[in-house]
């Protein structure tokens, strides 16, 4: 089975910030756990971006320096790309060369469906990581892991209806070391010993220096964190300070997750790290940094989740108050830290990855052509250890059980392949309104690890095909480690009144 392949496009530099980027990077790293054929296209990315890529062997297609000129679209952001879509169109495309992608990842707010219909072209699939809803999008999947009251009706004609989109928290691209060290984090007690000061990796505004000022000026008894990055227009200034009150500063640091669990309170911008404090159940301050982060600020405090002004107009006036009322704030402290652990599970990435995965197979029936290949599966000693009967299955029982099933429609058998290659078969045996499933990958490929896409897939297409399926049953061996796993990770409810291992699923009704 061919690797996946996935093109990013996204830009970063001192306008635009390192945020886009590093949740790109995000994904692509759960990617490659699949063996996939990554590759970055951006104008003009800073060095040390480069040299992430680098580091993890992903290939960097850079596009040509342009000024911003007149020849740029209506859209709010246009600037940031410096040149026309169709222009940007012309030269992604002469980057990527000759050949086919399966995904085209875009995540860049001067782009639309001007850029991404163009590039299907070269790529079967689109997604978008978008979070602004201001422009129509051409995808497959669009991703917006922001916080809004009206979520649901942002996108209602703004992308396309086959679209599958994932909105909320729960979906946050979050490093794999914020899902490790959630589980050895507790809900903060409310008293606040330990502070992170982080703005971003570009804080062209320096809050970071305003705050520390700040900080100094209030002699709180408490340890002070604070994280800038490579681009930090006040570098030097900030680490002298820190070194001079005894704070300590972390420059580009890989310890992030540590840092957020072991504070109390963090202050910082309102941009994708909001997500990262969530996950570790860390209360924070937030201000805005960027236009596109107020209206998820102003979402966001009323549902009691973050800290913050009603108007950021004069934000160190509301963080002085606040921090001089830490005391009296510690019962609210203690409520956000309960609440924004339940909202981020810090799975949001797993998520994102299999869906992306899950598109990339076709599923299809299962037909007479295809009845050595099942019964070759079927006999292979990697299956029949998973299976109830472990017999091995004569051709001549099989053709007579193989044939009544392709006439029973309630019996499908599906077959998933990737690049026509095939990588495993999920079984359904319907009765009334519940099936009993049964799934295996195919033996001696390279098809471990898409289990979960695979039967993701297929429940997708019994919804589709069979609606009147309320609930899905699947029986499991004992020493059948991999399915457990398997069924859980989907949901399935492990019913403890049979002697069996019995896994249980009610199913949404399709309208």
């Amino acid at each position: 089975m061919n690797p996946l392949r996935i093109v990013f496009r996204t830009d970063a530099n001192q306008q635009i910030g390192t945020g886009h980027f590093m949740r790109c990077l995000t994904l692509a790293d759960e990617m490659r756990r699949s063996a996939t054929d990554i590759c970055f296209v951006a104008r003009e990315l800073p060095m040390h971006l480069q040299q992430m890529l680098t580091e993890r062997g992903v290939q960097y297609l850079a596009l040509p320096k342009s000024e911003v000129t007149q020849d740029i679209d209506e859209l709010p952001h246009a600037a940031w790309l410096t040149t026309s879509q169709a222009k940007d169109v012309e030269q992604t495309l002469v980057a990527l060369g000759a050949g086919t992608w399966d995904w085209l990842v875009v995540d860049h707010y001067a782009l639309d469906h001007r850029f991404e219909t163009p590039l299907r072209k070269v790529c079967q699939h689109v997604m978008v990581i978008d979070d602004l809803a201001d422009r129509v999008h051409d995808c497959d999947v669009l991703l917006d892991q922001n916080y809004y009251q009206d979520q649901a009706w942002r996108y209602l004609d703004k992308a396309p209806p086959h679209c599958r989109l994932m909105l909320g928290p729960s979906f946050a691209l979050l490093r794999p070391e914020f899902k490790v060290m959630r589980d050895k984090v507790q809900v903060r007690t409310g008293k606040v010993n330990n502070i992170l000061v982080f703005f971003g990796g570009v804080d062209a505004d320096n809050l970071t220096g305003q705050v520390l000022d700040l900080l100094i000026s209030l002699n709180l008894a408490v340890q002070v964190n604070v994280v800038i990055g490579r681009q930090h227009p006040q570098r030097e200034k900030i680490q002298q300070l820190c070194e001079e009150q005894n704070f300590t500063c972390h420059f580009q640091t890989s310890q992030m997750a540590n840092l957020m669990a072991e504070a109390d309170l963090a202050i910082g911008a309102g941009g994708s790290s909001v997500w990262e404090r969530c996950s570790m159940g860390l209360p924070s301050v937030c201000m805005v940094t960027a236009e596109n982060q107020r209206k998820q600020l102003q979402d966001l405090q009323p549902a009691g989740l973050v800290f913050g002004p009603r108007s950021q107009k004069d934000p160190l006036a509301f963080l002085t108050s606040f921090l001089n009322s830490l005391g009296a704030l510690s019962k609210s402290l203690q409520t956000q830290s309960n609440n924004v652990m339940a909202l981020v599970d810090g799975r949001g990435v797993d998520k994102v990855a299999n869906a992306l995965k899950a598109q990339s197979i076709h599923l299809r029936l299962a037909e007479a052509e295809d009845s050595r290949a099942i019964f070759q599966w079927r006999n292979h000693p990697q299956v029949r250890n998973h299976s109830s009967n472990k017999q091995e299955i004569s051709w001549n029982d099989h053709c007579q059980w193989f044939e009544q099933r392709l006439k029973n429609n309630n019996g499908p058998i599906l077959i998933g392949e990737i690049n026509r290659q095939p990588l495993g078969v999920v079984r359904f045996d319907i009765s009334n309104h519940e099936a009993m499933v049964s799934i295996y990958l195919v033996p001696d490929s390279d098809s471990k690890g898409w289990g979960r896409c695979l039967l993701d897939h297929a429940e997708t297409w019994l919804r589709q095909h069979h609606p009147q399926v309320l609930k899905l049953h699947a029986q499991v061996l004992h020493n059948n480690e991999p399915s457990k796993k398997l069924f859980a990770k989907l949901d399935y409810t492990l019913n403890t009144n049979h002697t069996q291992i019995h896994f249980v699923k009610a199913l949404e009704v399709c309208i």
